[in-house]
């Protein structure tokens, strides 16, 4: 429950008192290190795949004072293939971001849809040049709406610094 809503260890230890389970937080804060990975991992193995057209968007956090971005690909359904925090948003920042992304999801799109970053094209034109390109207006909207939970998450946890220090990021 504290990976799939926006609740503390402190809430779910309260969810699972009033449903007769006696633990502490620091409890389930064990067991989201030692079982999240598994879990993930279980799901991203049944998952049925992603789409042949990717949506793609960084945006900018503060981690400590020092901004960070925070890359992230959806595909047409709206599920998250991947997500990379870095330093820079360069085009060596988006050709890593973009060989990591063909990794993942186990091949080259259809399609990529990404904003008027010029690292974008440098990307496309050297790792994927056969694949169509969209940079229309409102055409990244689903990449642009997949940050919102970040920034739910962000305000909900006191900043994007425990976030980032409980994940693993």
């Amino acid at each position: 429950m504290y990976c799939r809503f926006n609740l503390s260890y402190r809430d779910i230890e309260d969810l699972l008192a009033e449903r007769g389970v006696t633990v502490s937080y620091e409890a389930v804060r064990l067991w989201c290190n030692k079982f999240g990975p598994q879990y993930a991992h279980h799901l991203k193995k049944k998952s049925r795949g992603f789409g042949d057209t990717f949506f793609i968007d960084e945006v900018f956090v503060k981690i400590h004072g020092k901004q960070h971005y925070l890359w992230r690909a959806v595909d047409q359904d709206g599920d998250v293939i991947d997500v990379f925090l870095q330093e820079r948003k360069d085009s060596s920042a988006a050709k890593r971001f973009l060989t990591r992304l063909i990794r993942s999801s186990g091949g080259d799109p259809r399609k990529i849809v990404t904003d008027k970053l010029g690292s974008y094209r440098v990307a496309h034109r050297e790792l994927i040049p056969d694949v169509i390109h969209d940079t229309s207006q409102y055409a990244n909207n689903r990449a642009e709406l997949s940050h919102q939970p970040t920034r739910v998450r962000e305000r909900g946890c006191c900043g994007l610094n425990q976030w980032v220090r409980r994940s693993g990021f």
